[in-house]
């Protein structure tokens, strides 16, 4: 097992579950949130519209800032930045506080994927690179299945401050891991910043990364409020959400690989039919959520429908920026976190403005933006071709 895949790899993997852990955790703990911070359901969401934004501003900047360090120590650094943003909400007595923590944390989260991504690669001989990469990322899915539930039930039974400081004990453990495990660069090449960004001269990797924010964008839409969507619409205790949460994991998890798998056969294509199928689903799920019983393989489909499209999205990213792998793989965390920043928002004005079930119908609006880009783009290549 350790030969194929050394154990520093397993220390990225458990950084990419913290990350994952502390960026979806808050989704099932909105109403304990809220209540304790004196604010609504709906401004008690835009914590996660912060923490996206903090994902797609403070990413980029700390590569720019840090292109001289060697990625040993770059990780380790953001690894630090996140220990002390989740030790910052354990304490956060106020709203403004916990948003200043979760700002804080979410300047690790684009920097460690894009960095992370090319250590794993690293780590490994160079048949096995994709899968070590894929490997990293499966902990943010993992995340998912196990972290946020447990979170959650955590966070319900002992207060929400509790699932931040448990997230700020394994961020500990990997700061350690990577500390230990990760062995220091045989030769720290010298970096040119300007042929780095000299990939943002491509437009069509700009289209490509409007494309990733908007096409994810209607995931945040509706899984910023599914809390409140579970107990309120569909009539689950607060005590099942947690459940409900492993069930999407698992459909998370499952979208992954069902993604890749397409993404090898025709990634365009590919694309092209989950994005129509996923639209189509919403209205499908907006029958759903009145039955407990259809409730429960409504999330999980929605799961792998959503997450599906996911590698779709970076593999195409990487395609277009192989000079510039880091800075074009941390572009498109960022890209994809605004679509969050933006779905959460504009399900923090459906839910204020509009009755909660209808946010369902809102939320495919964004992807059908993401879809029309997606038809221009492959258009645009098509003229160009012939």
């Amino acid at each position: 097992m350790n030969k194929k895949y050394p154990v520093a790899l397993w220390t990225l993997v458990i950084g990419a579950f913290a990350i994952g852990m502390t960026e979806f955790v808050i989704m099932g703990l909105l109403p304990e949130v809220a209540q304790d911070v004196h604010s609504s359901i709906a401004a008690a969401g835009q914590l996660i519209t912060g923490y996206a934004l903090g994902v797609a501003v403070g990413g980029p900047i700390l590569v720019l800032i840090t292109y001289k360090m060697s990625q040993k120590n770059l990780l380790m650094l953001l690894m630090l930045i996140f220990i002390l943003g989740n030790l910052m909400a354990t304490i956060a007595s106020s709203y403004g506080v916990l948003m200043a923590s979760r700002l804080l944390t979410s300047l690790a989260h684009g920097s460690f994927f894009g960095v992370g991504a090319i250590m794993a690669a690293s780590l490994v001989e160079y048949s096995r690179r994709a899968s070590a990469m894929a490997l990293m990322f499966t902990g943010l899915t993992v995340a998912n299945i196990i972290g946020v539930p447990f979170g959650t039930f955590v966070g319900q039974q002992f207060g929400w401050r509790s699932s931040f400081l448990i997230i700020a004990i394994i961020g500990f453990i990997t700061l350690i891991g990577i500390y230990m495990l990760v062995p220091k660069p045989k030769e720290q090449k010298n970096t040119d910043l300007k042929k780095e960004l000299a990939v943002l001269k491509n437009n069509q990797l700009w289209l490509a990364l409007l494309i990733a924010m908007f096409c994810f964008g209607s995931v945040f839409t509706l899984f910023t409020y599914i809390t409140p969507i579970l107990t309120d619409v569909t009539g689950f205790q607060s005590h099942a959400v947690s459940w409900m949460l492993v069930v999407f994991g698992l459909g998370v998890t499952v979208g992954n690989i069902v993604g890749g798998k397409l993404a090898d056969w025709n990634i365009n294509l590919s694309l092209q039919y989950i994005l129509v199928v996923f639209i189509l689903y919403f209205f499908v799920l907006y029958v759903l959520q009145f039955s407990m019983i259809l409730m429960i393989p409504g999330i999980f489909i929605f799961g792998v429908l959503a997450f599906s499209m996911v590698p779709m999205l970076q593999f195409r990213i990487l395609g277009l920026s192989a000079e510039a792998p880091t800075i074009a793989s941390t572009l498109n965390q960022s890209a994809m976190n605004l679509g969050n920043a933006g779905g959460a928002f504009a399900g923090g004005l459906s839910v204020t403005y509009l009755p909660l079930h209808d946010l369902v119908l809102v939320a495919p609006i964004i992807t059908v933006i993401g879809f029309i880009l997606l038809f221009v783009q492959m258009r645009g290549v098509k003229a160009k071709a012939a």
